[in-house]
């Protein structure tokens, strides 16, 4: 499955979400109080709405908006949703990007 380079553009137009994306490259650094190994299973989501600031659903509604657009995965452990990011989805938008540009 290939990168739809206008779906991550789209989920990229939106401060908070690229805030998102960014903080979850280094996440021992951004989300220090993660108790299970962030770069094995990601981030909880009710971290990351910790640190966005805002309301639970609204931060699910970006990262889905983020998984949709391939950027990050997801899963889920009992009642919680990890996300991390898609690293090799990130470098083939990089690249068909670059391509556009």
């Amino acid at each position: 499955m290939s990168i739809d380079v206008s779906e991550a553009l789209k989920a990229l137009d939106n401060p908070t979400r690229l805030n998102i994306l960014s903080w979850l490259k280094d996440p021992r650094h951004h989300f220090p109080e993660q108790e299970v190994d962030p770069e094995q299973v990601g981030v909880c989501v009710s971290i990351i709405q910790h640190r966005v600031g805002l309301s639970q659903s609204t931060v699910s509604l970006y990262l889905a908006a983020l998984q949709r657009a391939q950027l990050v995965t997801s899963q889920r452990i009992g009642p919680w949703t990890y996300y991390k990011r898609h690293e090799q989805n990130i470098a083939a938008f990089q690249v068909a990007l670059k391509a556009l540009i």
